[in-house]
């Protein structure tokens, strides 16, 4: 069990109303933490405790938050990014460092451990056999894992997202695949970072979900009514209901709304608790995370927002107009996305880029920032991690820099 504190005062002492949920009682309090401290900030200006006890706004410094254990972890599930035969050797390195060293229970995914040259090698079979085994979408680990590590790629910290709806054990992630934007540590010292994270030394940066709600309205078929009786020679009665179905997601980067195969133009409205803020005409629409920022959003034109960052941003996918720019608005607020009345074709949405789905007339998708955050750990600090990987990754700013004026430059710019 987890706890996320600061050097100088605790955060189970700062909220002392949090009512944990039993789901997370036996997993982490970072969910409660984020909860309330974003909603901190509306409480008090609901209560006007600023205007009677004090002047001054509490900000707090993003590298305070720290990763504490109430008692050392026991289980960690590793998550391998498959079909990729050059993460065999440090998948095995590992496995066998938190098993026989660290004597930790190791979760793995079923569908890793099918891989051939795993499961044909004999001399990996006694880690092996250690191993607890899942599946996605049958299994529910989601109470038995005290942390994360993965072998990868940014898709990876994903994938690791999309298996905890709820509450998420904090993230440790390799650097082994292709970008790794998310994936700030290099898998050469991995014994002693490993450790570090075991006894609780560690900082933290808590990337903020999306809760997203996908309502789909599914039309009865008519069927041709002659003299009383159907087409299928059944007697007509009342006519049915149409059939609602609900589908909920946590989203860590994106949500796409996009014309998908249509020739059309996509048309959607864009709801903000409740009202109406405009109507999209173009390519689709991009509603991410700050995490999400640096990904699709960054390529369609917006800016990069910090993890820390309190906000949604919505970005528009090749706009048919010239004055449609990405805003950024508070966390907290419901979205909601429509296809518009006047619209030519349907929409296709997708959550991470996974689970694609159509979107016909009538359905709509809710969109707010889940209670549920990523507690992803940090290699340094969340400030120095993020620029890190903005200059390593995106090599964010980088140009030939201009020469300085010689002595004989300056004394002829004099005259």
């Amino acid at each position: 069990m987890l706890d996320i504190a600061s050097p100088k005062q605790s955060l189970n002492g700062t909220f002392n109303n949090v009512v944990v949920e039993p789901a997370l009682e036996n997993c982490c309090s970072v969910s409660c933490y984020f909860k309330k401290a974003t909603m901190k900030i509306f409480d008090r200006i609901k209560h006007k405790d600023v205007q009677k006890n004090s002047k001054k706004w509490h900000i707090q410094d993003p590298a305070s938050q720290l990763l504490t254990w109430n008692k050392l972890p026991k289980s960690v599930l590793v998550i391998k990014k498959v079909r990729d035969a050059s993460l065999l050797k440090p998948f095995k390195d590992l496995c066998v460092f938190l098993t026989e060293e660290k004597n930790m229970i190791v979760y793995v995914e079923k569908k890793v451990l099918e891989d051939p040259a795993i499961s044909n090698d004999e001399s990996f079979g006694p880690v092996k056999k250690k191993f607890c085994t899942f599946r996605e979408d049958y299994d529910d680990i989601s109470n038995q894992i005290d942390f994360i590590i993965c072998l990868g790629g940014d898709g990876t910290l994903l994938y690791a997202s999309s298996l905890f709806q709820a509450s998420v054990p904090p993230v440790m992630a390799f650097h082994l695949g292709s970008l790794g934007f998310l994936t700030p540590f290099n898998f050469d010292n991995f014994q002693t970072q490993v450790t570090q994270v075991i006894e609780g030394n560690a900082a933290l940066v808590l990337r903020s979900r999306l809760k997203v709600k996908v309502t789909k309205v599914y039309k009865e078929q008519k069927s041709v009514v002659q003299n009383g009786v159907k087409e299928n020679g059944l007697l007509a009665g009342k006519p049915g209901k149409d059939s609602v179905k609900q589908t909920k997601y946590q989203v860590l980067n994106e949500v796409v709304v996009d014309r998908g195969p249509s020739s059309y133009l996509s048309n959607v409205d864009v709801f903000l608790d409740g009202h109406l803020i405009t109507t999209v005409q173009g390519d689709g629409v991009i509603v991410s995370t700050p995490t999400g920022s640096t990904a699709y959003a960054a390529a369609a034109g917006a800016s990069m927002i910090h993890p820390n960052v309190p906000a949604i941003m919505i970005t528009p996918i090749c706009p048919h107009s010239l004055s449609f720019r990405p805003i950024v608005v508070p966390a907290g607020v419901e979205l909601k996305i429509m296809l518009s009345p006047d619209a030519r074709n349907t929409a296709w949405v997708s959550f991470d880029g996974r689970k694609r789905q159509e979107v016909c007339h009538g359905d709509s998708i809710s969109i707010t920032t889940s209670c549920y955050p990523v507690p992803s750990i940090c290699f340094r600090d969340p400030v120095n991690d993020w620029f890190d990987s903005l200059a390593g990754c995106l090599h964010w700013n980088v140009r030939k820099k201009q020469n300085h004026f010689t002595a004989e430059e300056d004394e002829e710019e004099e005259f």
